[in-house]
């Protein structure tokens, strides 16, 4: 996508700068309410992501009954707004002195032990809650942590927002020149955090994701094996109305786990990905449905072909599949566009 020009990049950034003044000028939970009310609205005029997103919880959900399904996709949307918001209100709000009141850490305690062992660590989470909250709340809590994104095309806009998201010692990496960014912040011991649950292409691997086969990056699974770095799968839920959040973990992955794998790329990448799957399934109404995580579709199925050999064995050998998971694998999906 082309970059806008000057009198467009202006345009947006004031009325973005505009905008957050408008939001922060009052309490975040009353800005909540209003920002459910938006996505509400939005639910019902976007009908093409609205209903992209239904398809996407209806394949993931089999069992949900319409409503349900219709349910969850308004409350997605609804938390997307509210995601903008509380990013605006983040900085006022999360402090190191007062962090407890917003955000519970309980099940956080295996991730801080490892940030806290001074070897390499890989840091994933999906478009889930508040991910930005997430990287924030650790480097509030004084951990360094450099994050991988892509760059914005407005770049008034990406460098305010990057201001935000820096404030407490958060870097941001872009993704355009970030390899050797990213083998200097491995080398060092430190923290690298990821976005995970984008659709990665066909060219990538296709590892299980909410029961379909999905398109995932290799690149974590890569560092993860060169540096023998240790993979932890976040989160960060909102609970209730207000801006409160449980932070916390649904794995912890070591070198040693996948030591004895056969293919340990593929086991990695597959274990991450079903880390977010358990994240998405404690709180499937935080999703961000409307993305097209499932576009890409693997060889076998765009060629009308039964599954491959070397897929079949490398799902086989996963851990947790069973046969019914598998049968469920098998079955060609159609990209929803």
């Amino acid at each position: 996508m082309a970059k806008p020009g000057p009198v467009m990049m202006w345009t947006q950034y004031l009325a973005a700068r505009s905008a957050a003044a408008a939001l922060t000028a009052f309490d975040v939970d009353p800005n909540l309410q209003t920002a459910a009310m938006i996505g509400s609205l939005v639910h019902r005029l976007d009908g093409r992501r609205a209903e992209r997103s239904r398809a996407n919880i209806r394949r993931s959900f089999p069992d949900w009954p319409e409503a349900r399904v219709d349910a969850a996709a308004r409350a997605s949307m609804q938390n997307l707004i509210r995601f903008v918001i509380e990013t605006m209100h983040t900085p006022r709000l999360i402090h190191e002195t007062n962090w407890a009141e917003r955000l519970e850490t309980g099940r956080l305690g295996e991730a801080i032990g490892v940030l806290n062992s001074g070897r390499p660590v890989i840091l994933v989470t999906g478009h889930l809650g508040n991910f930005e909250l997430l990287g924030y709340a650790l480097a509030t809590l004084g951990y360094h942590v450099d994050a991988l994104a892509r760059p914005l095309d407005n770049p008034l806009v990406y460098d305010w927002l990057l201001g935000i998201r820096e404030r407490k010692g958060m870097r941001v990496i872009t993704k355009w020149d970030a390899t050797d960014e990213m083998v200097a912040v491995m080398k060092s011991g430190g923290a690298l955090a990821f976005i995970a649950d984008q659709n990665a292409g066909e060219k990538h691997l296709f590892v299980p994701f909410m029961g379909r086969l999905a398109s995932a990056y290799k690149s974590i699974a890569l560092l993860a094996q060169r540096f023998e770095a240790a993979v932890v799968c976040g989160y960060a839920m909102r609970r209730g109305e207000q801006f409160k959040y449980e932070v916390g973990t649904t794995d912890v992955i070591y070198p040693e786990d996948w030591a004895d794998q056969r293919d340990p790329l593929y086991y990695i990448t597959a274990r991450y990905t079903r880390a977010l799957e358990l994240a998405v399934r404690m709180q499937p109404d935080q999703y961000w449905w409307m993305h097209r995580r499932w576009k890409s579709r693997p060889r076998h199925e765009r060629e009308g072909k039964p599954i491959s050999r070397v897929l079949r064995r490398n799902l086989e050998a996963l851990p947790w599949m069973t046969d019914e998971l598998m049968r469920e694998l098998e079955k060609p999906v159609e990209a929803v566009r």
